[in-house]
């Protein structure tokens, strides 16, 4: 409802400006406009919004808040255009002023939405412009390392993000999603050379092997480096190669990478995960030129050889501030070096740029202490322009039942491939238990692609459920159930809606013949139309969970009305009406799932 709630905050502007007309001398003087502070009510008894600006006001204008209600909703009731939205306004408690929206506006909302396929969610407008931004919002995630396998740690940066970019999206924002993969540093010259002396052939004719298991590969490489100084020394020599631009250990590398990106793209195929590969490699011709303007900036400060900056307001244990090094003594670069090139370029101006207006990074809550270095020194380099934003989107742990890191049982990190197929399998157990119960016969082709969806859907669900920042226990039994907030409670909602509505047949109801008198039904009106509002918060909040814990909301009120009103045995006019209802609740629960990236199903 945001429109309404937008239209309903200026009648209150309003009220406030007549009531009170010094406040408006109290707001050009201090800079900060009045706020009625209009939000949802804490109640269902207390209507559907509520007041609560005449306590922050009342200091101000030195009058008790509940006379300072009193004069507002004295405003309100000589405003007849307030008056055909609202109900005549309550007062309550201190001085909190309780709305009600007018039924009808309630149902002209529903009749919008029936007719949108956006269900009444706007288009992100340029305040300035009044169009839709063209400059780009940069979401960072997943980020795996070549060589390495995505892991369970892999998971939350994965899903996070894709989630984050989808509502972003569909706000209409433009969104560039980047893989900053870890494809460049010294871990290559040892994998080069194991290379060379394991598969020469694959150097001198494209694609002619397979290196098969690259952590295997990777970890007989590892342990050759450390226990072997001639492989190490080796080792040394072609990382030199490398960036020098040698091309024979440039087509070890771009074979390396090429085997490593096979084996993502699947992981991101089952998770149906939509990405732009942009490496750590991508921006080593620009390391230079970062280092030659914190340098005339004014911020480089040499310290033992190195080239380094030290942090405002950030210090050490001895009380000093904290030094991020840039180059190290021996002319190297490092990580910061690489996200300090990563930021000045997603800024910059095309075509030296991506132009962004926005930069989020989706990683695990260890590396904020990073972030929080690299952007402040980006800052003081004035390398993000005025009224852009970079943040840091951090989230916490995945852990087993014991509430420790997630291990297998010999203690080495869950593989994500790992992780998703066991949750299938197990998919497919419940699943093949519930037929037998029910005495259902299904085909395999049913059987698989049921079990497949509900097992990657209880796994992203199950994730994006939590409040990001905490750390989260995973647990399959818990993920996969059919009872509480699970990606399977969901669907079986969906799957329930979508049989009401085979069996309803066609919706023979003209939008203006909506008419609704139980309880049950103005409950679930009234959830439904949060949708706008919930989307715009996690737009701003990046806490997929809220739309989670909304769409969880959404099919417990709509089982309620399921279980408490007569739909297909109701009476014709009501039975339309409901039948608009059920129809509008599956929309809603499809697009919020859409958003999360969580598949869906019409049959389980």
């Amino acid at each position: 409802m945001l429109n309404l709630t937008q239209t309903l905050k200026k009648h209150l502007e309003d009220a406030l400006e007549q009531a009170f007309p010094e406040i408006v001398a109290i707001a050009k003087v201090t800079g900060f406009p009045v706020d009625p502070q209009l939000v949802s009510a804490s109640k269902p008894e207390f209507g559907d919004l509520q007041v609560n600006g005449a306590l922050s006001l009342a200091k101000t204008l030195k009058k008790p808040p509940r006379l300072i209600a009193c004069e507002i909703v004295k405003q309100l009731k000589q405003n007849q255009d307030f008056l055909s939205l609202c109900k005549s306004p309550e007062i309550a408690g201190p001085g909190f002023i309780n709305l009600t929206i007018q039924p009808q506006c309630l149902v002209e909302e529903i009749r919008q939405r029936l007719k949108d396929e956006r269900l009444g969610v706007p288009l992100f407008k340029n305040c300035a412009k009044n169009q839709p931004s063209a400059e780009p919002i940069i979401i960072d995630f997943s980020s795996p390392n070549i060589a390495k396998e995505m892991h369970v740690g892999h998971l939350r940066s994965t899903i996070i993000g894709d989630s984050i970019a989808r509502i972003l999206e569909f706000r209409g924002h433009s969104v560039l999603r980047l893989n900053h993969i870890g494809d460049w540093g010294t871990q290559f010259g040892m994998l080069i050379t194991q290379l060379k002396e394991e598969a020469p052939q694959a150097l001198k004719q494209a694609n002619v092997v397979n290196i098969g298991d690259l952590v295997t590969f990777y970890r007989k490489s590892k342990k050759r480096f450390d226990e072997d100084e001639e492989f190490q020394m080796a080792s040394r020599q072609e990382v030199v190669k490398l960036q020098n631009g040698d091309p024979i250990a440039k087509q070890a590398w771009e074979l390396l990478c090429e085997q490593s990106r096979k084996e993502f793209q699947k992981i991101y195929e089952r998770l149906d995960i939509k990405l732009t590969e942009r490496g750590e490699s991508f921006y080593n011709p620009y390391l230079e030129k970062v280092i030659v303007d914190l340098d005339s900036s004014g911020l480089l400060v040499v310290d033992d050889g190195a080239k380094c900056i030290f942090l405002e307001d950030i210090k050490g244990k001895n009380g000093q501030p904290l030094p991020v090094i840039v180059q190290k003594s021996d002319g190297g670069f490092n990580y910061a070096t690489t996200d300090l090139a990563a930021i000045r370029y997603r800024f910059n101006k095309p075509p030296n740029g991506d132009g962004a207006c926005r930069v989020i990074y989706v990683t695990d809550a260890g590396q904020a202490n990073h972030f929080a270095a690299v952007f402040q020194i980006a800052k003081r380099a004035n390398w993000i322009p005025t009224g852009a934003q970079i943040e840091h989107v951090p989230f916490g742990l995945v852990q087993g039942e014991d509430g420790k890191k997630l291990k297998t049982r010999s203690g080495e990190t869950v593989r994500l491939r790992d992780l998703l197929d066991e949750a299938v399998i197990k998919a497919k157990a419940n699943l093949r238990s519930r037929l037998q119960e029910e005495n259902r016969k299904e085909d395999e082709v049913f059987i698989d692609h049921v079990a497949t969806t509900i097992g990657i859907a209880a796994v992203k669900y199950a994730d994006l459920s939590q409040n990001r920042v905490s750390n989260y226990q995973f647990s399959f039994e818990k993920m996969l159930a059919l009872q509480g907030n699970t990606a399977p409670y969901l669907l079986y909602a969906l799957v329930r809606i979508a049989g009401i509505i085979r069996k309803g047949g066609d919706i023979n109801i003209e939008l203006n013949e909506l008419q609704f008198t139980e309880s049950q039904e103005w409950n679930l009106i009234r959830e439904l139309l949060k949708l706008d509002e919930v989307i715009v918060e996690v737009e701003e909040e990046l806490l997929p969970n809220r739309l989670c814990s909304y769409l969880f909301e959404v099919s417990q009120v709509f089982n309620r009305f399921y279980e408490q009103l007569p739909i297909l045995k109701a009476e014709s006019q009501y039975k339309n009406c409901r039948l608009a209802l059920c129809l509008l609740t599956a929309e809603t629960l499809k697009l919020g799932m859409n958003l999360l990236g969580i598949p869906t199903l019409e049959r389980m």
